[in-house]
């Protein structure tokens, strides 16, 4: 299925500027006549924010901005998807060229600046298609709001019937001044605004998880504070972690210096190891979704090690292909048939050496 897109399609992205190449993808993955993936053997089922998901690979925020390719993204064999960043308003985002490919690293880096289509349009094209999988919807605030909290409040309250859960992004790099909203009081408050909106918002059909994604650029003085606060205020896990404004070594490549966030293999051990730290400050009281670098089997099941209940995939596409889906999963089926333990008992089993950089 996915390995003739792999052969023929992506050599042809890779010829494109990356933004170009991005919308292209897109519009393939909606448009191709391909029959849904093959069910997941139930090894791979996942119980977690009070869902079922059908296997634990997610496609990650930023791919599909808008909801132009919504639930399509499942048919080539990812378990669930999160759209977004939504922002109330539409955003043309920061001036191109803003995505910048880093290919001897295996990396990329983007200021796209929460471009999105608004979430009328979102809805809109979300509303009218049926209901097939698990999608959540991130939500930000545009870049000129007067009260961000507001804006983070109007995408639950916009989305609350389509949703099976809400990711509350405030950790991107690009939007000025977002960051600040993970310091412990913003934070306090932003997370008691939106778990109110979420609780009165479904009540109705049922209570929507609410996870909160942070950076991988924290002091460990400030993830503290995050952890507590969640915990406190009741959120239902955390997404670890979004791209980092650091640049690791080995990132020699000629765009290396440009601004923005970085993602992809630059970013996994950072991020592997900020998930660690996150994992054992939680004490088990909500999942975690791991994010960041994952471009094999291997460096997803180093996310389940370091404490990932769920992963999710986006720069590794870019260089890996469709087919990287595929592979994670029979990696993930192989490695809990060899230990004799379901995939929920390798969650965490190495945060610790992670922590301590022992790997």
């Amino acid at each position: 299925m996915s390995g003739l897109a792999d052969r023929l399609v992506r050599p042809l992205l890779l010829r494109l500027d990356p933004e170009t190449a991005h919308r292209a993808a897109v519009s393939a993955m909606r448009l191709a006549p391909i029959r849904a993936a093959p069910v997941d053997p139930p090894a791979l089922a996942v119980e977690a924010f009070g869902l079922r998901f059908p296997n634990p690979v997610g496609l990650a925020a930023g791919f599909d901005k808008s909801g132009s390719l919504g639930e399509a993204a499942l048919r080539f064999g990812f378990g669930f998807t999160e759209i977004g960043t939504l922002t109330p308003r539409p955003q043309d985002g920061n001036p191109r060229p803003r995505v910048f490919r880093l290919p001897d690293a295996r990396g990329v880096i983007n200021r796209y600046g929460f471009n999105n289509d608004g979430h009328d349009v979102a809805w809109r094209r979300l509303s009218q298609r049926p209901r097939r999988g698990l999608i959540g919807i991130n939500v930000g605030a545009n870049k000129d709001a007067v009260d961000r909290t507001a804006d983070y409040v109007a995408g639950i309250v916009r989305f609350a019937a389509l949703a099976d859960y809400f990711t509350l992004n405030v950790s991107s790099p690009n939007t000025p001044g977002l960051r600040d909203l993970q310091a412990a009081k913003a934070l306090d408050d932003l997370l008691a605004h939106t778990v109110e909106a979420r609780d009165l918002a479904t009540a109705r059909d049922g209570r929507k998880p609410l996870l909160l994604k942070i950076a991988p650029d924290l002091d460990l003085g400030s993830l503290d504070d995050i952890v507590a606060t969640a915990r406190r205020r009741g959120i239902d896990g955390l997404i670890v972690s979004n791209t980092t404004i650091s640049r690791p070594d080995g990132c020699r490549d000629a765009a290396a210096q440009e601004s923005g966030g970085l993602s992809g293999r630059p970013l996994a051990a950072l991020s592997t190891r900020m998930l660690a730290e996150t994992f054992l400050r939680v004490e088990k009281q909500f999942p975690l979704i791991g994010v960041g670098g994952i471009d094999g089997p291997e460096s997803a099941l180093d996310k389940l090690r370091a404490g990932a209940t769920l992963v999710q995939l986006y720069s590794g596409l870019i260089y890996e292909g469709l087919g990287l889906v595929g592979r994670i999963k029979q990696a993930l089926v192989e490695a809990s048939a060899r230990e004799a333990l379901p995939l929920s008992a390798l969650v965490g089993s190495r945060a610790t050496q992670w922590v301590e950089a022992r790997l």
